[in-house]
């Protein structure tokens, strides 16, 4: 048996995006709604936040500082097309390891050890 059929089938009747929540409130109410089901899942940092086993992303902060270094360039006469495109160069990894924990799955030491700055670690109560 393929390893993803022994898994418990979930029926999806319903987006699990409303238009007005927010992507945490859509991860909080993802992770409520299949409570039985164990199954490892990755998004955003958001997402391990809310209960999901792991996020990565685009370090926001970092977006922000550069995105005001542009509009500061803008401010001071630099034309916009003259200005170079960026692509994000700092990442967040978030593990949730409670949430590991509740679906049986262990995070190896060595991969935790390996951290980088700005990555983070969501640890069980008591742990």
């Amino acid at each position: 048996m393929a390893p993803l059929q022994r898994w418990p089938r979930v029926a999806s009747t319903r987006s699990w995006s409303r238009r007005t929540e927010s992507l945490p409130q859509a991860s909080k109410r993802l992770r409520r709604s299949q409570p039985g089901i164990k199954l490892p899942s990755i998004g955003s940092k958001e997402y391990a936040e809310a209960g999901g086993l792991l996020g990565y992303g685009v370090n926001l902060l970092s977006l922000y500082r550069r995105a005001a270094y542009f509009v500061d360039l803008i401010l001071k006469g630099a034309r916009p097309a003259d200005l170079p495109v960026e692509q994000p160069t700092k990442f967040e990894l978030v593990i949730n390891l409670k949430t590991a924990k509740t679906i049986g799955l262990t995070i190896a030491n060595s991969f935790l050890l390996r951290r980088r700055p700005g990555d983070r670690v969501i640890s069980p109560i008591g742990s």
